[in-house]
């Protein structure tokens, strides 16, 4: 008798078993990436969620409450509580759950009961996916928008709903950069978007600066030296950002600058890439209106390529986690716009949730109907807000010795230049943090408010800031305790 043992089995599973798999770690992933940086939600973000975290625990440990997050402009996030527009917020509730406008009958208004069917008849259910640029219906809509705006018409073909206006940016950033030594001029102080889309696809950032003494005015003359620097370089500039109202800034560019910007994209041949998402947050409208680029353009009949974003995060429907936003294409070819598309087609759709926002946004409420009363209401509440609370925080911080901040006249942050005592810069530099990292650090510790470091915006050599919001309600407590910070640090560094 013979006994066969079949020993593939074991010896292949063996064989298996010594097979030693390399871990995923850094080194084999794309490189480009380690140098993304966006000091909006970065160390001092976390550095926040960890205190939020350990007050809710129960701790008392903290020489605060409560945790102010002034870093960002999210104005519904909890402790800023800026409410939601009622009509924005109708409309979405009977666009998820179409049925709720016959279980609750005369809970809303006919118009928003009116709207939602309009959408419903033209998107059916927003569980599915819709047209990749954006519900065709939803595009018309901002199209008329733009159009009443500018007073020059639009084409809803050219416009590409986006998950907000970053979306957008990226996009268009990745589309120009063609080779490591393609760039885009952007201003300092920027928001770090910019810098972080450039960093991802290997583009370079050609700084222009912007002049705090002139209220953070943008020249001509600061974007032309950073073209010729650019060149000497080897940079090849391909597009100029420009952030009207600016962030972090707030600033506002007048007429006879855009059109002098207009005409310098001419002579360089540059894309105009125009965040515009603050239009809507002007303090001071009736001395300082917001004009489009869109309008400067077509006024002046230039050639320009031109893009334009939008977004329902700022304004005053503060609508941050729908993801709704739209650029528009301007002077752009029917072969770019195709290469648009289907770049846009491989994610699908922007969010069903987002481009009702944006169809809200641009299609408010018209006098005489029945929601417009609440709407004006609730907008001219939130505007007087933001007003105040931007002039009283400029005020207070101007009084403070070693503080100076331009009062802006749009958008939703302060961005106050500090001086910093000798002694803690080089407390700084020992600790390898920037100084006003360290400063807004030493804030956050002592106070629990979170702001930004002008360091992760860009600024000038040896000059230092930070960025807050005038989100924050109880304005007087809110700034006391910057007040005080101030004071204290610049007597214990002094």
């Amino acid at each position: 008798m013979v006994l066969l043992i079949s020993c593939l089995p074991r010896s292949s599973h063996l064989l298996r078993r010594a097979v030693i798999m390399r871990p995923l770690t850094l080194d084999v992933l794309n490189q480009q990436l380690q140098e993304v940086q966006y000091a909006v939600r970065g160390e001092l973000a976390i550095k926040a969620e960890l205190y939020r975290e350990q007050l809710k625990s129960g701790s008392q440990s903290l020489p605060f409450d409560k945790v102010i997050s002034s870093n960002i402009g999210n104005p519904q996030q909890k402790g800023l509580d800026q409410p939601p527009i009622t009509f924005t917020r109708q409309v979405a509730a009977l666009s998820e759950w179409p049925a709720l406008a016959e279980l609750a009958p005369g809970v809303f208004p006919p118009d928003v009961v009116a709207r939602a069917k309009e959408l419903y008849d033209e998107i059916g259910s927003i569980g599915a996916y819709s047209h990749s640029q954006g519900v065709p219906f939803i595009r018309k809509n901002v199209a008329k928008f733009i159009s009443d705006r500018d007073g020059f018409p639009a084409d809803p073909d050219n416009i590409f709903l986006t998950a907000g206006a970053s979306a957008g940016v990226s996009l268009l950033i990745n589309m120009l950069i063609t080779d490591p030594s393609a760039g885009i001029l952007i201003p300092i102080p920027q928001y770090p978007l910019y810098t972080a889309a450039l960093a991802q696809h290997h583009g370079r950032a050609i700084p222009y600066y912007l002049d705090e003494s002139r209220g953070w005015s943008t020249s001509v003359a600061s974007i032309e030296a950073g073209l010729a620097q650019a060149r000497k370089d080897g940079t090849s500039p391909k597009a100029l950002v420009i952030i009207n109202p600016g962030n972090p800034t707030g600033a506002l560019l007048t007429r006879d600058t855009m059109a002098d910007l207009v005409k310098l994209c001419e002579e360089h041949s540059l894309v105009l890439l125009a965040d515009e998402v603050y239009q809507n947050n002007l303090h001071r409208a009736a001395e300082h209106p917001f004009t489009s680029f869109k309008k400067v353009v077509r006024e002046l009949q230039s050639p320009i390529p031109l893009v334009s974003f939008h977004s329902i995060s700022k304004g005053v429907s503060g609508e941050c986690g729908r993801r709704g936003g739209y650029f528009e294409l301007t002077n752009i070819s029917a072969e770019v716009r195709a290469l648009v598309y289907k770049l846009v087609s491989v994610g699908l759709c922007p969010p069903l949730s987002g481009q009702i926002g944006v169809d809200s946004m641009v299609r408010p409420p018209k006098e005489g109907e029945p929601s417009f009363a609440l709407w004006k209401k609730e907008t001219d509440t939130i505007h007087a807000a933001l007003a105040s609370r931007t002039q009283l925080m400029a005020a207070r911080l101007n009084a403070l010795p070693g503080v100076s901040c331009v009062e802006s006249p749009g958008a939703l942050y302060l961005f106050p230049k500090i001086d910093i005592p000798s002694k803690a810069v080089e407390a700084a530099v020992a600790a390898g943090k920037e100084p006003d990292a360290f400063y807004a650090l030493a804030l956050l510790d002592d106070t629990g408010i979170c702001t930004v470091p002008g360091s992760g915006f860009g600024q000038k050599e040896g000059e230092w800031h930070y960025r807050l919001t005038c989100l924050c309600p109880g304005v007087e407590d809110y700034v006391g305790k910057l007040e005080r910070f101030h004071l204290k640090f610049t007597e214990k560094w002094a």
